[in-house]
């Protein structure tokens, strides 16, 4: 403990940092720079600076990742169509690997003696911050207070911080987490730990329900260079401020809410809420354009390695060599991924009603039921008998030893 004298926590503001603060301060005698990171939190950040350095801070900084976080991270996994359990569009997880590259540049700039964080003991974070830091820096010392101290609730959590006079906003009766960034907003605990109860639609930030929602629909259209979205209805935009403008067109007409129980690295399974407006459509409307552009083949292998690769992302695995190379084989598909997506938003729903590229593989000259002068339907005659011969032979077998 003598020996650490400057500590870089992650500050988000919230209970847990905020009683972590004092609690390293208190535990180790060192210095805290409370550092956060902007990967689109909107108003949460608001006073955060102030509330640091009250609570002790030796200092604040915070970096705006948002574009980052994007570009880097997020449009990665998109054009890898990643999908956890098949539901989970991976906000969090993706999140995390951007923040503390993010951090542990400033680590090094300091010099500190240590990282600390407030995930729990029980959670995904601890794993993708700490898996994370070691990739930057081998010998990093990370504390874990969940890991390391006396208190086992959040609900001690805010009895130490009420003793202490450190400014908190959760409440006992309310003590769910909320983790908000440019992708989703992620929402656990409370009465969510019981997967019977209906969340509360008075929780929901992003997305309007879908008895709220518009009744028109609405069309908008995403057009893709190299699978990355670049342009909403025409107009080219930056990678945040697509994902941004896409949140609230989507959001308002009740796109992007699930209600997941995903089974957690550490081995229990979790309840998460989550509202992935933008995201949500960027995806089908990805898979819409790789439908016209890939080969089939391309496609049924690719497939087949999204649950490895969302796999590793959940776990924290954002900057090992095997998810680099499953993103530089998917990467070399995505040079054909481009044109145009029109979708269709409606009360919660959203369609693929037109895509086009030039780049397309689909030839009406080729699938037309009308007359064509391309395609001889008599080939398909050996075609069906070749693929059926290995079954014909099965079939000649068994019956023989029958």
């Amino acid at each position: 403990m003598q020996d650490t004298k400057r500590v870089v926590l992650a500050y988000s503001g919230g209970l847990d940092t905020s009683v972590i603060l004092t609690w390293l301060r208190e535990t180790y005698g060192c210095e805290v720079i409370a550092w956060c990171a902007d990967v689109g939190q909107a108003e949460e950040l608001t006073g955060l600076e102030a509330k640091a350095k009250t609570t002790g801070a030796a200092a604040y900084v915070q970096v705006d990742l948002r574009e980052k976080f994007v570009r880097d991270f997020v449009f990665p996994a998109l054009r890898a169509n990643a999908i956890y359990e098949g539901e989970y569009l991976l906000g969090t997880s993706l999140a995390r690997p951007c923040i503390i590259q993010g951090m542990m540049e400033t680590v090094a700039r300091v010099k500190a003696d240590a990282i600390a964080h407030g995930a729990t003991g029980k959670g995904n974070d601890q794993v993708r911050f700490e898996l994370g830091a070691a990739h930057f820096d081998p010998g990093v010392r990370v504390i874990a207070p969940w890991r390391e101290w006396t208190l086992r609730s959040r609900t001690d959590c805010i009895d130490y911080a009420r003793a202490r006079g450190i400014p908190i906003s959760a409440t006992a009766e309310k003590p769910y987490s909320m983790d908000r960034n440019l992708l989703h907003i992620s929402f656990e605990g409370g009465i969510l730990e019981d997967p019977w109860n209906e969340p509360q639609e008075s929780m929901f930030v992003l997305t309007a329900s879908p008895e709220k929602a518009p009744n028109e629909p609405l069309y908008l259209e995403i057009e893709f260079e190299r699978g990355d979205p670049v342009a909403l209805d025409g107009k080219r935009l930056a990678p945040g401020e697509l994902l941004q403008k896409l949140n609230g067109i989507a959001g308002s007409h009740g796109v992007g809410r699930s209600d997941i129980v995903e089974s957690r690295y550490v081995g229990m399974k979790s309840r998460g809420v989550y509202e992935t407006p933008g995201g949500t459509v960027l995806h089908k409307a990805h898979r819409a354009m790789e439908s016209l552009t890939l080969d089939r083949e391309q496609i049924r292998i690719r497939d087949s390695l999204i649950p490895e690769y969302a796999t590793l992302v959940y776990r924290g695995f954002w900057f090992s060599p095997e998810r680099e190379m499953l993103q530089t084989m998917i990467d070399a598909t995505q040079s054909v991924v481009n044109g145009t997506v029109r979708m269709k938003l409606y009360k919660g729903a959203v369609h693929v009603v037109g895509r086009r590229s030039p780049d397309t593989l689909y030839r009406e000259d080729f699938v037309t039921f009308e007359k064509d002068s391309v395609y001889n339907q008599a080939d398909a005659t050996g075609f069906i008998r070749l693929n059926a011969l290995r079954l014909r032979l099965r079939a000649m077998r068994d019956r023989r030893q029958s």
